[in-house]
């Protein structure tokens, strides 16, 4: 299962993130874990300079910005 981390306070554009992440996955029949993380200082942990951010894995992915579904199915199916 693939651990995706969605770093953000909580606002429309992290629940877009996740939302897309949900129909990337469900389109490559990918099982995701999606943990929504709000707490400042373990979004600060990772190097991005600000949210949206998506982790996939522990790798960051992607931040500042919306990604494509299709960025996001090709990111889920490099970390299988």
């Amino acid at each position: 299962m693939i651990e995706v981390k969605v770093l953000g306070s909580g606002c429309a554009r992290c629940k877009r993130v996740e939302q897309l992440v949900r129909e990337a996955a469900a389109e490559t029949s990918i099982q995701v874990h999606i943990t929504d993380v709000t707490d400042m200082p373990a979004i600060l942990a990772y190097p991005i300079m600000s949210t949206p951010g998506l982790v996939i894995n522990e790798k960051v992915v992607s931040s500042a910005r919306i990604p494509h579904k299709d960025e996001i199915v090709a990111w889920l199916k490099e970390a299988v």
